[in-house]
């Protein structure tokens, strides 16, 4: 037999079967207040306080308007719109946008009361700023005002009138946009209420594959997502699903190949840099270098390195040259930018050296960095990358370090500084955006040269800002920045960050603000944050649902292990509001004071976010600190053991315990074989992780002889976690063989890592604790247990503790017990329980 001796911490052993956990409680947090329960918008808040005082005469109603404590712009809302929100709650405008029923024609009918239409949809938009293109596109659906009317509307709102146009008319064509690894899906003319079912397959293959939900898209009406873990080169096929509030269903399809590995090269168009090359900027414009479709033209560098004269924007200028690929350049030079293109795409760059690029300061004013003394602005934007309005174009196995400038910190006012890599992808041509993949990279600073972000994107505040859409940020090194250490903020929709490793910076990643979505940030491993003060903010950076609506980010399996905070929001136009969905994830945080060490500080509570099975621990609380909705909120069964908490290391990837209902479709890693609901568990040892319970574990050893048989020395209480929901029809059985003195031998079914003796059965013992089944034992050092726990009221449960308790000296303890054939199963085969799938790797790891 195979004896395994497991130690008094987390195995790294890889499980496959246990069962699906329901938690609910949470520790330290602060509840929403009264305006913020509702759905977080300003005209939903105003609502839920206006509701049930119809009876108010007007003037009554609009004093008790002008008194709600609400915050400062919805206070400010209210003061300006005062008569005209009055007027929207009595023709029940306000609940109808608030319950978001833009079926039908109940909200037409509605504003068709008011005197002023246009007035009443103007503040309609301003009450529900997520809702604002819906709104518009419903108004010009219904024909509610003239089109002229609306775009007067849109303009000052400061909206786009053609998202509201081609929506109301259903002009935008359904798309698959592919990448490397992933591809991107939309689906127009769609709304909130509507739920989708994706998969996919290889082209050929009779096996479909699950992908996580479409997201809701309140901009364009749409819904959207992404699929990623894809193969190179490789034709799919997907069925997307999209059942509606009537229960109909309606089916889409696509076909897309994902791109390959490595581009097309003209043999005819291939340059060793030595041959074209003759010192100061090399201009690839002025050699008239480019390729086409067929074949990408190729400068490899072989040997020399390129220094740019003293008066070069860059040492590498590509323009607007299109199809090229730059291999192995070492480049240490150039005035603003180590390469730069403009309004071009398809740009592949691999395997670059690139630093010393930038200007240094020669005068610091204030604490920030000027050119010159001149200069009436500090330095900023200096790139070892700028690619400028480019989009589809390659990154990858970089090295850009060693600027020649340095950011300043936050003490000096909002960092100004060189970057690793900026990107505005906002390219003239719809089928030329995005499409951005940055992989395989090294970017970093130093602790005193630091960058301001290492990859920026720009016109962050922006819908068709930074990456725009369907890009992917992926196996990067990233390190030392005195802000964000990556900065997706803008439209973001199917923007993917995922396997990078993240440190030294004052943020992790920004998705502040995410204005179009979705977005997905995942396996990413980011850990030991700090500017060069040793000041941070949070891992991950939300904010500006409300003032830059209004897209979602999941936040999926990365692995956090900071000083400060873990998923936070920094103010957007004074907005601090975000819509994430946050699964699986551990993090970690070491300090806690106010507004420090909180796994998730989530101020504002917006209604959609979820924050679900995920580990989250506070060091100094030894429990998790967070500030989210209690509602909003499942704990992973992990979150309160320190045991566990005490067991990961800081390194890139660690393992997580999860149940089947909680892998992630397509984005949980090295989860197969999928088990059905069953009607019984049979315990495998060889599948669970063995650690001690509570405290009450003093010294011996535990053994598991084989896959069904522990044995229990000395003084010891161990668990192994499952869930199984216990019924009236739920029986245990088990074999045991005690020896020696025994206070209490049996075994307990826990909720948590706590003793509680109504979960207690003894079997052996002289000591009175718990359920005492000594009567059908008869206290016999070897039997067979056939127990109707079912009749004990114990409901649903999250840990089988096995227990060898004898408080003695250790040197006085001969006791064992050894438990076998450890089974729950139902009376009634009509019960069933689903089952664990295994242990799953969080945070970073290679592809």
């Amino acid at each position: 037999m195979e004896l395994r001796k497991v130690k008094s911490c987390y195995s790294n052993t890889l499980f496959s079967t246990f069962i699906v956990l329901l938690l609910a409680s949470c520790s330290v947090i602060n509840l929403p207040n009264k305006m913020d329960i509702s759905n977080s918008q300003p005209g939903a808040l105003i609502q839920d306080e206006l509701a049930g005082h119809a009876k108010l005469d007007n003037s009554e109603l609009k004093k008790f308007l002008l008194s709600i404590d609400a915050g400062k712009k919805t206070r400010a809302l209210v003061r300006g719109n005062t008569d005209t929100i009055i007027r929207l709650y009595r023709l029940n405008s306000l609940a109808i946008v608030s319950e978001k029923n833009f079926q039908g024609s109940l909200l037409a009918e509605s504003l068709s009361g008011s005197e002023d239409k246009a007035n009443a949809i103007t503040t309609l938009i301003s009450l529900f700023p997520i809702d604002a293109y819906r709104i518009l596109t419903y108004v010009e659906q219904n024909r509610i005002i003239d089109t002229s009317d609306i775009l007067a509307i849109a303009v000052k709102k400061k909206l786009d009138p053609s998202i509201i146009l081609n929506a109301a008319a259903s002009g935008m064509e359904n798309s698959a946009t592919p990448l490397i690894h992933s591809a991107g899906l939309v689906i127009y003319g769609q709304n909130e209420e509507n739920q989708s079912e994706v998969k996919y397959r290889i082209k050929g293959s009779s096996k479909w594959l699950p992908a996580l939900a479409l997201s809701w898209d309140p901009i364009y009406g749409a819904l959207s997502g992404s699929i990623v873990h894809l193969d190179p080169n490789t034709n799919y096929e997907v069925e997307v699903l999209v059942t509606d509030y009537e229960s109909n269903t309606k089916s889409y399809s696509f076909q897309f190949t994902t791109q390959p590995d490595s581009p097309p090269i003209d043999s005819e168009k291939i340059y060793y840099l030595s041959e074209i090359y003759n010192g100061g900027q090399l201009d690839l414009e002025a050699l008239n270098i480019y390729g086409s479709e067929d074949g990408y033209a190729k400068v490899i560098g072989d040997g020399e390195t390129i220094i740019a004269n003293e008066d070069d924007l860059s040492a590498v200028n590509i323009g607007s040259q299109s199809y090229i690929i730059l291999e192995n350049l070492t480049i240490e030079s150039g005035v603003r930018y180590g390469i730069f293109a403009k309004n071009t795409h398809h740009i592949w760059i691999k395997g670059c050296n690139i630093s010393k690029y930038g200007r240094e300061a020669t005068i610091v004013k204030n604490g920030k960095a000027y050119s010159s003394e001149t200069s009436t602005s500090p330095i900023n934007y200096d790139s070892g990358i700028y690619l400028e309005k480019t989009g589809v174009s390659v990154i990858e196995e970089c090295e850009i370090h060693s600027p020649n400038g340095k950011a300043n910190h936050w003490g000096y006012g909002h960092p100004n500084g060189p970057n690793a890599l900026q990107v505005y992808a906002y390219h003239p041509e719809e089928q030329f955006r995005g499409q951005m993949i940055v992989r395989n990279n090294k970017f970093y600073g130093s602790d005193l040269h630091r960058f301001n972000d290492v990859i920026e994107g720009r016109k962050n505040t922006w819908r068709n800002g930074g990456f725009v859409r369907d890009s992917a940020i992926y196996g990067n090194y990233l390190a030392y920045a005195n802000d964000d250490l990556i900065e997706i903020d803008g439209g973001q929709r199917n923007v993917l960050v995922y396997e990078n490793e993240l440190t030294q910076g004052y943020v992790g990643i920004s998705v502040a603000p995410n204005m179009l979505g979705p977005s997905y940030l995942f396996h990413n491993y980011i850990h030991d944050l700090g500017d060069e003060r040793g000041k941070e903010w949070t891992a991950i950076k939300a904010g500006g649902l409300l003032a830059k609506p209004g897209g979602k980010t999941y936040i999926l399996e990365n692995y956090i292990v900071t000083n400060r905070n873990g998923i936070a929001a920094s103010n957007v136009n004074n907005d601090n509001s975000f819509w994430l969905e946050v699964r699986n994830n551990i993090i970690i945080n070491r300090n806690k004071s106010n507004m420090v060490g909180l796994g998730i500080y989530d101020k504002q509570k917006y209604f959609l976010s979820n924050f679900y099975n995920n580990v989250i621990y506070n060091i100094q609380a030894e429990a998790p600190y967070i500030e989210v909705a209690h509602d909003s909120i499942k704990e992973h069964f992990l979150t309160y053991d320190s045991q566990f908490v005490g067991s990961l290391n800081n390194e890139p990837n660690v393992e997580l315990p999860i149940f089947s209902e909680d892998s992630i479709y397509n984005f949980t890693r090295s989860i197969e074989n999928v088990e059905t609901p069953k009607n019984e568990l049979i315990v495998n040892f060889f599948d669970y992780p063995v650690t001690p319970f509570a405290t009450q574990t003093k010294y011996g050893t535990v053994i598991i002889n084989d896959k069904d048989t522990l044995s229990l020395s000395g003084n010891g209480w161990y668990k192994i976690p499952v869930d199984y929901e216990i019924t009236k029809d739920t029986v245990l059985s088990l074999n045991y063989i005690a020896e020696g003195r025994i206070e209490i031998g049996g075994v307990a079914f826990e909720t948590d890592n706590k003793v509680t003796a109504s979960r207690v059965f003894k079997f052996i013992g002289v000591q009175p604790y718990g359920h005492n089944l000594t009567n059908v034992t008869r206290n016999k050092r070897e039997t067979k247990v056939n127990i109707p726990i079912g009749e004990y009221n114990l409901g649903n449960l999250n840990y089988i503790v096995f227990i060898l308790d004898n408080d003695v000296i250790e040197s006085n303890n001969n006791s064992k017990m050894t438990f076998h054939n450890i089974k729950l199963q139902e009376k009634n085969q009509k019960t069933q329980n689903k089952l664990y799938k295994e242990m799953i790797p969080i945070g970073q790891m290679g592809l």
